[in-house]
């Protein structure tokens, strides 16, 4: 895969952008958590980008999935096996990860299914492992007490990872940032979706860290709120 750019979003959480999907990398002191694992085959990239910020890929801990998506699990498995990092998903979703289970359907809406059939050239995921089944409210060990925000809709065990000392939100594709803040696309259960920005908008994060679209980092709060209303 080409080379990946890491881009500072503040002094400890970086973006890794695959053109399609994105990772968010944060650092507490030299240890080091991804969020979301980009394409399957970009490990040697992700961690060169690592290097290249003056960072240790080695020091990498654990891996957090925000859904089953192909675009979010591709690496996972091997940035897991080279640097022993613990990968965790939520139990709704953890099956579908680990391959045990066909990734569930969206409900298209006639304008998304070209950009779904876009979405699919990125190369499918292969079985990955978890090591830690999530479930809401349950907190992560890094950021300074990150906690698991269940959101399903998107898959039934979509997750938004929440620093609240940081005011950064992880919203997964729950949210997107490509043509301002917006409701994502792609979901399983629309309805139920939108519940879950709900819940991500009464977090009023300061930093808005979504699967697919630019952070976020000035009106972060009423902008996102302004999109659920």
């Amino acid at each position: 895969m080409a080379s990946i750019e890491l881009t500072r979003i503040t002094p400890r959480l970086h973006l890794l952008d695959f053109s399609i999907g994105q990772a968010y990398l944060w650092r507490d002191g030299e240890e080091l958590t991804l969020i979301d694992a980009g394409w399957v085959g970009s490990a040697p990239a992700i961690a060169e980008a690592i290097r290249t910020a003056g960072l240790d890929p080695a020091r990498l801990r654990r891996i957090v999935l925000t859904h089953c998506h192909r675009d979010h699990v591709g690496a996972a498995g091997e940035l897991a096996e080279l640097y022993g990092a613990e990968v965790l998903a939520h139990r709704l979703d953890a099956p579908v990860v680990r391959g045990e289970a066909p990734v569930p359907d969206p409900d298209l809406l006639e304008w998304e299914v070209p950009l779904f059939e876009h979405g699919l050239t990125v190369p499918e995921a292969p079985p990955t492992r978890v090591d830690r089944e999530v479930e809401d409210g349950e907190e992560l060990g890094f950021g300074d007490g990150a906690v698991v925000v269940h959101t399903p809709g998107h898959t039934p065990g979509s997750i938004a990872v929440h620093l609240p000392r940081h005011g950064v939100l992880f919203t997964g594709d729950t949210v997107a940032t490509v043509r301002g803040v917006t409701f994502g696309v792609f979901h399983v259960d629309r309805a139920l979706a939108r519940d879950s920005m709900r819940t991500l908008a009464k977090l009023r994060p300061s930093v808005l860290c979504c699967g697919h679209g630019a952070p976020v980092v000035t009106d972060a709060a009423d902008l996102l709120a302004g999109a659920v209303a």
